[in-house]
């Protein structure tokens, strides 16, 4: 089925990715490919990319030409602010400026890993939530005690201010931009085609000590799809320590671990994501959904939708249909 996404004016569709010397280039190459690449399955017009530098700027070991200033950040809709290699420095101060401009301008501004330090050198994040990678949210905290740093989140959305945690962190927060702008269903072609998941459950607190564990042998490796092939069912935490063979207590241990939550939240947002990927591409009822999501009831799915994703399910299938 041909998706028909919702109208982006030029200046909407604009991305501007902020580039200095010193920035690192896992963060900075991974927002271009993402914003810079139009899926096949999704029709135009895509986003419009533009590199933005004063001068032609040393990504640790390449050199990359900059399209424009850094005064064209005030002219794009969204800007990206790719992570800076030392943080032990202040950031560039014709960076924190171009950045202020362009917010005070009306552009969204998204911080990758430690670019969360020129945002809030520029003031953005004075009252507001904000992430980093786990290594320099204890710094971000000491630098900028305005700033309210989150270490367990793997991005933060403020609306018109966001940051992400660290390094794969940065693709999360991207394709989240791209599930805001133009829905589940394209954000999961864009995340089928880099291969890999379109959204990841928890936080940086899996990533810290313990990585997420293979699922051959694993506890929860047998669990999660069999899960997730039964969400329409009123599946409660003792079934989920039933079919795992463990206790209810033994199980939240093991969630806790390797997502970064409780069964019982888990349980929910794959519901909600189901619920909005039904809503994107069926014609079905909101009580048809809600029953194919395992909510119950439709006033249970608005409940919880509303929430979770901030409009009503009527409102996101208005905005995302296909």
């Amino acid at each position: 089925m041909t998706r028909t996404i919702p109208d982006m004016t030029p200046a909407s569709r604009s991305v501007a990715v902020a580039a200095t010397d010193g920035m690192l280039h896992f963060e900075l190459s991974l927002a271009y490919e993402i914003f810079g690449s139009a899926p096949d399955a999704v029709p135009a017009p895509w986003y419009d990319v533009r590199v933005c530098g004063e001068h032609p700027v040393r990504i640790g070991r390449f050199v990359i030409e900059p399209d424009f200033g850094l005064d064209r950040l005030a002219d794009a809709g969204t800007v990206i602010v790719p992570a800076l290699a030392d943080v032990d420095e202040d950031p560039p101060a014709d960076l924190v400026a171009a950045v202020r401009a362009a917010h005070e301008a009306g552009a969204r501004v998204a911080s990758l890993c430690t670019g969360v330090f020129v945002l809030a050198a520029a003031g953005l994040l004075d009252g507001l939530r904000a992430t980093t990678h786990w290594a320099h949210t204890g710094q971000l905290a000491a630098r900028y005690p305005r700033v309210e740093v989150d270490p367990d989140v793997l991005y933060v959305d403020n609306g018109s201010v966001l940051s992400s945690a660290g390094k794969a962190a940065a693709l999360d927060l991207c394709l989240h931009l791209v599930r805001r702008d133009h829905g589940s269903a394209v954000a999961n072609v864009v995340a089928r085609r880099l291969v890999v998941p379109p959204h990841r459950a928890g936080g940086q607190a899996q990533y810290v000590t313990t990585p997420v564990p293979a699922q051959d042998g694993h506890p929860l490796g047998a669990l999660l799809p069999w899960v997730m092939a039964r969400l329409d069912e009123p599946l409660t935490v003792e079934d989920l320590a039933r079919q795992a063979n463990m206790s209810s207590r033994h199980l939240a241990r093991h969630f806790r671990s390797v997502t970064g939550t409780t069964p019982l939240q888990w349980l929910l947002t794959q519901r909600i994501r189901r619920a909005q990927e039904l809503l994107e591409t069926t014609e079905d009822s909101v009580d048809v959904i809600a029953a194919a999501a395992g909510m119950g009831t439709a006033t249970t799915l608005r409940r919880h939708f509303h929430r979770a994703v901030g409009v009503p399910p009527d409102a996101y299938r208005r905005t995302f249909r296909a």
